[in-house]
């Protein structure tokens, strides 16, 4: 199907029962289709667009009756439809988010990162919308700061191997902060840090996917380096959850929006294999490139301005997710040891 072309076509006309008209880029996406889902659930208007390089219109599926929701096929990068103009709130999603599929694509990443953010600034910038970016804790890098709060300036290299997100996500972020200075641009900026839950994909490149779908297959788990890096875990409807609270609210960010806990890979790795009760093993593989050593949000920001903490546990998140691929690889049982 041409980038073009539309899945289901934009109404002509808004209907005047519901709320916001927000248009959701990378709606089809792990975050953006239940980003979707909740803003249908609070009374919005939502058209969604994705190019479907890495998100999947079967996230959708049960969207597409609702008459609330319209879904189009097409890149953010290209010129905007008239559609797309209608919008008083803008969620911006659209970029690969796992280094598996951004390492493939470092062009496109960036392209969606810059012209992708430029273009809907100008539309923004037309319409009188606000434009919500969803930045990454990436750009903090492999930070020598810990935890991350938001006036910490990063470590990255920018001639990497995750160059193309990681630069990517903080030239879009000075973008928005440029046309906000300079031309009164109604923006939001939320970095993201890791978040997981049901309909991550299966070799997306995320290390909690990857963990579930090699202990329920019965594989190794790859480990990376010594597995004593960390990471900090936060389940999809918590981030959903936060950026809304950014949307809404009248505080500019950046807004870091993630879980605080800290867990090494070896300690995620452990916690999957007794959840699933797989005699899968661990083993470790060499590092890759610039892989950051600690990654854990400071969310001071988040509760003084949004009043908003994560609420779903760790154990509570990854039963849900091992539940989801159980279905979606077939797999209803393991060999326990």
């Amino acid at each position: 199907m041409p980038a073009g072309s539309p899945a289901q076509s934009f109404h002509d006309e808004p209907s005047p029962a519901f709320g916001h008209e927000v248009l959701v880029t990378g709606a089809a996406g792990f975050v953006g289709s239940h980003l979707c889902e909740a803003l249908l659930a609070q009374g919005h208007r939502v058209m969604a667009i994705d190019n479907l390089s890495t998100g999947d219109v079967g996230h959708l599926d049960r969207l597409l009756g609702h008459k609330g929701f319209t879904f189009q096929r097409r890149d953010v990068c290209l010129e905007v439809t008239p559609a797309m103009e209608r919008a008083t709130r803008i969620f911006n999603l659209a970029c690969p988010a796992s280094p598996a599929h951004y390492q493939q694509a470092p062009v496109d990443t960036v392209l969606s990162s810059v012209l992708g953010v430029w273009r809907l600034a100008e539309m923004a910038q037309r319409t009188g919308a606000r434009l919500l970016q969803t930045s990454t804790s990436e750009v903090y890098g492999d930070a020598q700061c810990h935890p991350q709060h938001e006036d910490y300036w990063g470590h990255v290299n920018p001639n990497g191997a995750r160059s193309c997100y990681d630069e990517g996500k903080r030239c879009g972020e000075a973008m928005l902060m440029a046309y906000r200075q300079e031309r009164g641009l109604d923006v939001r900026i939320a970095r993201i840090f890791n978040t997981y839950g049901p309909r991550l994909r299966p070799g997306d490149g995320r290390v909690v996917s990857n963990f579930i779908v090699q202990a329920l297959q019965g594989e190794d788990l790859t480990v990376y380096g010594d597995g004593r890096q960390t990471r900090s875990f936060c389940y999809v409807d918590d981030t959903v959850r936060g950026l809304m609270r950014l949307m809404d609210g009248e505080h500019v960010g950046p807004v870091n929006i993630g879980n605080p806990g800290e867990h090494t890979m070896l300690d995620l790795a452990e916690r999957i294999l007794v959840m699933t009760g797989s005699r899968s093993r661990v083993v470790h593989r060499p590092l890759p490139q610039d892989d950051p050593r600690r990654r854990c949000p400071d969310i001071t920001r988040a509760g003084e301005l949004l009043d908003w903490r994560p609420e779903v546990s760790l154990e509570d998140g990854l039963q849900r997710t091992i539940d989801h691929f159980r279905d979606v690889l077939g797999a209803r049982s393991v060999t326990v040891a």
